[in-house]
């Protein structure tokens, strides 16, 4: 009995179909997992959906196409905003010393309170950055217990890399590309926005190039004047800026770095002397440069007003005395009398975000002057 029991569940066993449930053998459990890989391969090849109902995906747009539609729509903001006004008529709020402030390292001295991102997320459209070459040192390494061992480069300093930490130079060092980037993601990320560069450089035109040249997606947005027949045409549209995603535009007081598309500022802009003196009072708006005067005139072009508002030694009681009603009465009692009638493209101060508690501040001041332009 028990014989023939034995020799009836072998046969029920045979019997049974392959692909149904089995609770007996190892094998017999991996029988259904290659069944269902073949049949999901084949449904694949075939071109089925592998699950009833499933639709199929959507058609991936083209990055380009993709590109292009996030312009469009940053240009339709942008002629919102600005109208058809070319950058030459509107003004922008910029920051003196950007990169010495107390989030981005441990400077003992600054000019700003925040950080590069920082300034930008709240309304500043022009940085003034320090360029200097760093020659790695084995012996600030060694002193420093391995927090100062940072290679060779382009790094942001006020005055000699090497000299005081926390004065000349801070750390952790802040590299001229790390700071670049943090201004190409911040563009790649508002893509209605325009930022200008100004580079007081201490460095050679094959260095900047070496570090410019390390920052992603810079070539997408670097304006280059020289496309844009800037000299014969004027400056473009705000709208064409936004619109072909050339936002970024970057000034040097050295010129052979054009070829960079760095442009050199005494040949594209005017400027004031940058200081208000010890003291704050000397208000007079005189040229940077003797042979450049503030109102000068040029066939079919105009260029950039850049306007220093700032004292030599940076402090929070300097700004809050010079960055209210201070600053409005210069720009226009001062600066735009010098400058044949127009006002400032951009109003560079330190501390931009305090001010005198007249109820006007450096970014109100920006807002009043695009309102009237």
């Amino acid at each position: 009995m028990p014989t023939m029991n034995m020799s009836l569940q072998r046969a029920r066993l045979r019997a049974a179909p392959w692909f149904g449930p089995r609770s007996v053998g190892t094998a017999s459990l991996r029988r259904p997992v290659r069944f269902s890989f073949v049949l999901l391969l084949l449904l694949s090849l075939l071109g089925t959906p592998a699950l009833a109902g499933a639709s199929p995906p959507p058609p991936a747009r083209s990055v380009a196409a993709a590109a292009a539609t996030a312009n469009g729509s940053a240009a339709a903001q942008a002629q919102a905003r600005w109208g058809d006004r070319r950058l030459d008529q509107v003004s922008f709020l910029g920051t003196h010393n950007a990169f010495t402030n107390y989030e981005d390292s441990r400077w003992s001295s600054v000019a700003q309170s925040e950080s590069v991102r920082h300034q930008l997320d709240n309304g500043v459209r022009g940085l003034s950055l320090d360029t200097h070459w760093y020659e790695r040192s084995r012996w600030l390494c060694v002193i420093s217990f391995g927090s100062d061992c940072y290679p060779s480069d382009v790094y942001l300093c006020h005055g000699e890399c090497k000299t005081f930490a926390g004065v000349t130079y801070a750390l952790p060092r802040q590299s001229f590309q790390s700071s670049m980037q943090t201004v190409v993601d911040f563009l790649a990320a508002n893509p209605q926005e325009v930022v200008t560069i100004f580079l007081e450089d201490y460095v050679s035109a094959q260095q900047l190039g070496t570090s410019l040249g390390r920052v992603r997606g810079l070539d997408q947005l670097l304006f280059r004047p020289d496309a844009w027949n800037v000299r014969q045409q004027g400056w473009p549209k705000m709208t064409d800026l936004v619109g072909s995603g050339k936002r970024l535009l970057i000034f040097s007081d050295e010129p052979d770095r054009e070829h960079l598309g760095v442009m050199y500022d005494k040949a594209w802009t005017v400027s004031n002397f940058w200081s208000l003196g010890d003291l704050g009072n000397d208000v007079s708006c005189v040229s940077r440069w003797s042979d450049v005067p503030l109102d000068r005139q040029e066939p079919g072009f105009r260029r950039l007003f850049t306007m220093s508002h700032h004292r030599n030694v940076p402090t929070v009681i300097n700004a809050a005395l010079d960055n209210g009603s201070k600053l409005r009465d210069r720009v226009n009692q001062q600066c735009r009398p010098a400058a044949g009638g127009r006002d400032p493209n951009f109003v560079s101060v330190d501390f931009h975000r305090i001010s005198d508690g007249s109820g006007h501040t450096p970014a109100s001041l920006v807002a009043e002057l695009n309102a009237r332009n």
